[in-house]
């Protein structure tokens, strides 16, 4: 039996990084894997555990067929190795840190994705990137303002998106994930 890919989006500080940490351990003991994605920044940029790579590295990578998924997005390059399809064949339940805007490509390739959104309430993002120290005041509050436009109404179809509220406890929200993916697996996932 084929996996599932669980396709997490969110915007930026909803904390996808640090569910997708949390969530790791899990996910192992349930035979399940987590991605790294290959990104087109320097080694050194705080964030995500992924794979920094030049601009040329990674043209050469995706010309050679090294991802099953790519994108561009905010100036970056994004990959999921395709090593991705090896584990779905072999029955896991594989994690990545998705894009919202390249979720219908996803879709026509892994039709049996599993979307999932992650939500925060305003006031915790912004006291979130408040903390963080990358952008100013005047970023943030445009950042916000685009966090209020990130909803799962204008997604492709009649595509059911599964929401996650990580306005609270990581461990809470880690739960919660891990219900879900317990709830729409297959016999052979749980």
């Amino acid at each position: 039996m084929d996996g599932r890919l669980i396709y997490l989006m969110g915007p930026s500080g909803a904390g996808k990084d640090s569910l997708i940490e949390a969530a790791r351990k899990p996910l192992q003991s349930m035979g399940g894997e987590v991605v790294r994605r290959v990104i087109t920044r320097s080694a050194e940029s705080v964030g995500e555990d992924a794979i920094g790579v030049s601009r040329e590295e990674f043209a050469r990578r995706k010309d050679e067929g090294q991802f099953a998924l790519s994108w561009h997005a905010h100036g970056l390059d994004y990959g999921i190795p395709i090593q991705i399809d090896q584990w779905l064949k072999d029955g896991r339940q594989v994690l990545i840190n998705g894009s919202r805007g390249h979720l219908a490509e996803a879709m026509q390739r892994y039709p049996a994705l599993l979307p999932v959104l992650l939500t925060v309430k305003d006031e915790v993002l912004r006291q979130r990137l408040v903390r963080r120290g990358r952008e100013s005041l005047a970023q943030i509050e445009a950042r916000l303002s685009r966090n209020g436009h990130f909803t799962a109404d204008d997604l492709p179809g009649d595509t059911q998106i599964h929401r996650l509220d990580n306005s609270g406890e990581l461990a809470l929200t880690v739960a919660h994930l891990i219900s879900l993916l317990k709830f729409n697996a297959g016999p052979d996932q749980t």
